[in-house]
């Protein structure tokens, strides 16, 4: 998924819901049933901890996924993506599942397979999606796009599923037919973000409280940094960080990291010692977070963000050259705090910033990648957004 060209949707405006319905017309010629919309998110604090039981908190952002959808009673599912060039990608609901359909396709049809198989949603159906989150920042387009064909889908078929059971089908498809082995963060905040508030997610329980996050109220912006070094979580690395945490778990002898304590983890052998105390660490930063933002100290968000991308850098080793040179720079120029967002390798810094000194932030940012000889990064900012809802 790639950014949108300006006037199709734009960053934080409303998204051109008519030009994407005329563009499902012309590609399938009939009109679309509705169309719906789902933001990528950015988490604030908590990561690496979702797949560990752990605790998160995340914002939707307003940057979205749409998508066009009209019911089919033939059981066939045909999905096309205004990002990608070529016909629809037409696949049998009957015959898709794990190790069945690649590419891009694999997350909207991966959708179509879960709610099928888990929740006997078996209506056919044509999409169009598109979208203005960006691809390979750290900021879960896919989850995006994977929400807003799932909650679709769901309505088409008249079907009323709860908001935390669309986010697991939306995440076994992630899991077991894109393979990428995600927790479900993303999909949560996608489908129950709002605007106004972060989202407080005990990724074991499923249990969510919406934590109050007045930006305005503070005089403070959040900055998303693309750093265009695109990452890909369906790659090793991924897999191979949870599959230490799930290690590391089972020889401490607890369920998952949830439960372990820095005590707990000092037995541990290099490096699973260093990617249980991240995790352990982690949770404790996002506990601290949210009873700061629940008397609203949004500012003491700063120095946890910091101390999450050393922690994230140096224990969990998932940072690169780009993300530490990017969050660095922007606490020199005036930043609150910084950190790399999302699975890392690539992706996004997430910068707290008075909102006065988000030009002096980018600026310096840019100058710093200049003299590095790096291509130029993506700056913009970012707001608390409500998750996935039906525009039409």
């Amino acid at each position: 998924m790639g950014g949108l060209q300006d006037g199709e949707a734009g960053a934080g405006g409303a998204a051109n819901v008519d030009e994407l319905s005329a563009a499902f017309e012309r590609l399938y010629g009939r009109v679309p049933d509705g169309v719906w919309a789902a933001p990528g998110r950015v988490n604030i604090i908590g990561e690496h901890t979702d797949y560990n039981e752990g605790l998160v908190l995340p914002i939707a952002i307003d940057r979205r996924a749409l998508a066009a959808v009209a019911a089919r009673d033939d059981g066939m599912v045909r999905v096309a993506s205004r990002q990608r060039q070529g016909d629809p990608v037409v696949r049998e609901l009957s015959d898709l599942g794990p190790g069945r359909v690649r590419g891009w396709a694999a997350y909207p049809l991966g959708v179509a397979w879960s709610l099928a198989d888990r929740h006997g949603v078996s209506q056919g159906a044509d999409i169009l999606i598109d979208s203005n989150v960006p691809l390979g920042a750290g900021l879960s387009s896919s989850a995006a796009l994977e929400a807003a064909v799932g909650l679709a889908l769901a309505d088409v078929a008249g079907r009323d599923i709860p908001r935390d059971a669309l986010a697991l089908a939306c995440q076994r498809a992630e899991n077991e037919v894109v393979g990428a082995p995600t927790g479900v963060m993303d999909q949560m905040a996608s489908l129950l973000g709002r605007a106004g508030s972060a989202l407080f997610l005990d990724c074991r329980s499923l249990q969510t409280e919406q934590v109050p996050f007045d930006l305005d109220a503070a005089g403070l912006a959040l900055l998303v940094i693309d750093t265009r070094a695109s990452h890909d979580l369906a790659d090793g690395e991924y897999g191979d960080r949870r599959a230490a945490c799930e290690e590391a778990a089972r020889r401490i002898g607890v369920p998952a990291l949830r439960d372990a304590t820095l005590e707990s983890v000092q037995n541990l052998s290099e490096p699973l010692r260093r990617r249980a105390r991240h995790v352990v660490t982690e949770i404790d930063r996002v506990q601290h977070a949210v009873r700061l933002l629940r008397r609203g100290d949004v500012a003491g968000l700063g120095p946890l963000l910091t101390a999450s991308h050393a922690s994230l850098r140096d224990d969990f080793e998932v940072s690169i050259p780009e993300l530490d040179v990017a969050a660095a720079t922007a606490v020199e120029a005036g930043a609150l705090g910084a950190r790399m967002v999302g699975g890392g390798f690539g992706g996004s810094v997430l910068a707290l910033v008075p909102a006065g000194d988000v030009d002096a932030v980018t600026a310096a940012v840019e100058a710093a990648y200049e003299l590095r000889g790096w291509a130029s990064p993506l700056p913009f900012v970012v707001t608390p957004a409500e998750g996935a809802r039906r525009l039409r």
